[in-house]
């Protein structure tokens, strides 16, 4: 089993965006020490109370210039927001620099905000996702290609530089609406499966669905399954329990309401249930949280939740939300790090 982190790099209450980088980047050097297998990096804009984590590749970039083994993820790379050109430029930049350890996660975002911000029509965004992402591959794979889509035209275009890992750097797309997964299995694409908006109980039949398209196209293998989920290892059952419910809460109830207001916006879809969950989420109890969207307790307790949901979901790695909600301390984060690295970790390999 793969064993990330999924990191937003937080910025603490009461601390500058310098001190937010300082301790994320503790966090970074930390897991490359510790043997961890992969570092995740989010893209969240103009949430300044909340994180600094606005420009994944530049991250990323620099994450490669400081480490030598771990890989190096973005979860995920907000496609509809992207000039794809320039996008296929900077992920084979980064694919160069870290010598080939880049995972490209991509994905489109749940949220119309950032979208309206930027200017662009969330209406648009599926559509966006698919042809950003066929130009990226194209522009990856082939030396010369042109396109004429909806949205771009390109004539005759070469890409330098072109990626180490060939045709490119392994592609994971994050599923959350039903038809994606079905969609992502038939494509051929290795997905990421989340527990901050559903609970991991509703995710199985999901995950069936995918690796049955999966199945019926023909693609070799089961296709691979990721879950993005919220972790806390601490020495006692208590402090694992304790320690991050407010902050598990505050996110969880801070993206239930947004999730509800989404509702409403241009492009959204029945299909996703937003306010229905988005309702769910802001009144959640936490003992739901622990057993629902969370995976918490001693190392022994998180190992037994992590082998019981290998076995439901067939997992092939996490990604392991260590300080959900951007409030708990630095000092905390790196120990359940620790833990997570040198006594969870190890049983899976």
């Amino acid at each position: 089993m793969e064993f990330g982190m999924f990191h937003e790099f937080q910025r603490l209450p009461g601390a500058s965006e310098a001190e937010a980088f300082a301790q994320s980047l503790e966090q970074v050097d930390a897991a490359e020490r510790m043997g961890l297998d992969a570092m995740w990096l989010a893209e969240l804009h103009f949430a300044p109370e909340r994180s600094v984590l606005a420009s994944p590749l530049i991250l990323a970039a620099a994450i490669a210039q400081r480490t030598k083994r771990m890989k190096i993820g973005t979860a995920v790379q907000v496609l509809p927001l992207c000039h794809p050109l320039r996008l296929a430029e900077e992920v084979a930049t980064v694919d160069q620099l870290s010598e080939g350890r880049l995972i490209f996660g991509v994905g489109r975002s749940g949220f119309a905000h950032t979208y309206s911000t930027y200017g662009v029509d969330y209406a648009e965004s599926r559509e966006r996702f698919s042809e950003t992402l066929e130009i990226v591959k194209r522009a990856f794979s082939e030396e010369r290609f042109s396109h004429k889509g909806k949205y771009f035209a390109y004539d005759n275009v070469r890409l330098a530089p072109k990626p180490v890992q060939t045709p490119w750097p392994e592609i994971r797309v994050a599923a959350a609406s039903p038809d994606t997964y079905e969609e992502m299995g038939t494509m051929g694409h290795a997905i990421f499966v989340a527990a901050r908006t559903g609970n991991i109980s509703e995710l199985a039949p999901l995950v069936k669905t995918y690796r049955e398209a999966w199945r019926r196209a023909g693609h070799p293998g089961r296709g691979e399954v990721y879950l993005r989920v919220p972790v806390y290892v601490a020495e006692t059952e208590e402090a694992a329990r304790e320690e991050p419910r407010e902050s598990i809460l505050h996110l969880l109830h801070t993206i239930g309401a947004r999730l509800e207001a989404s509702a409403s916006a241009s492009g959204a879809r029945a299909i996703e249930n937003r306010a229905a969950r988005g309702q769910k989420m802001q009144n959640i109890d936490y003992e739901e949280v622990l057993r629902e969207r969370m995976i918490v307790g001693t190392s022994a307790s998180v190992v037994t939740r992590l082998n019981e949901l290998s076995e439901q979901l067939g997992l092939d790695g996490i990604l392991a939300e260590l300080n959900p909600g951007s409030l708990i301390p630095h000092h905390k984060v790196m120990t359940a790090l620790r833990l997570l690295c040198e006594e969870v970790m190890p049983r899976f390999k």
